[in-house]
């Protein structure tokens, strides 16, 4: 893993801050998984930072939801309860439909986004890369997001889509679950664009509580199958 560098016009993040951004994008991304430890000699070396650094980003990481403390044996990936994706989606609800009803003020750039996102996603199942599948489709959801024009709930929503590869974790046939979604978010991103907004919101509830009751039954035969 790298650190990643702040982008243009942001401030320069501490390096915890950084160290906490690139394990949160590699969440995000599919490459830690749920219950994957997190040792911090380890971290330390790869990002060529402290031990005490890589501590202090992995409580930050705890207060986003997405690593927790095991007793003494340092942090792990964290694994999801049906409560936090109850939670995770009813938090989708409002801030994707939300946006999609301010969408008639976005920017063409933003506009444009959400096309293009949606490509991404069509592309890489064409590709068969699964993997990639699943961080375009989310990346087309924040791009969605993106339309309520709130900086403060893009950051917000940034955290939410880790937390939400989290919960992709637990499906046992990743393809069988990408793929349903990939001409769904096509729909969504035609409907936005030709101003149909409340059809592209109806769309998109049905699109949340059919993937919600889908993760919601893999996490819960990933608990049975612990016990």
């Amino acid at each position: 893993m790298t650190i990643d560098t702040p982008r243009a016009g942001q401030p320069a993040a501490t390096a915890a801050e950084a160290v906490q951004a690139s394990v949160r994008q590699h969440i995000s991304e599919g490459r830690l998984l749920p219950g994957q430890r997190l040792v911090d000699q380890a971290l330390a070396e790869e990002f060529g930072v402290s031990r005490n650094t890589v501590r202090e980003a992995m409580r930050l990481l705890a207060a986003d939801g997405l690593v927790a403390s095991v007793r003494n044996a340092g942090y792990s990936v964290r694994t999801l309860t049906t409560g936090d994706v109850h939670d995770i989606y009813t938090a989708r609800r409002l801030l994707e439909t939300g946006a999609i009803l301010k969408s008639a003020s976005a920017p063409d750039a933003l506009l444009a986004d959400v096309d293009q996102a949606a490509s991404a996603s069509e592309q890489h199942v064409l590709s068969g890369d699964w993997n990639r599948a699943a961080t375009a489709s989310l990346d087309f959801h924040r791009a969605v997001v993106r339309m309520a024009g709130s900086t403060r709930v893009d950051a917000f929503f940034h955290n939410l889509v880790a937390q939400l590869r989290l919960a992709f974790a637990v499906m046992p046939d990743e393809s069988a679950f990408q793929i349903q979604w990939v001409g769904r978010d096509r729909q969504i991103a035609d409907l936005i664009l030709a101003g149909r907004r409340d059809e592209a919101t109806a769309l998109m509830n049905d699109y949340l509580n059919d993937s919600e009751t889908q993760i919601i039954d893999g996490v819960r035969a990933a608990e049975r199958a612990r016990h």
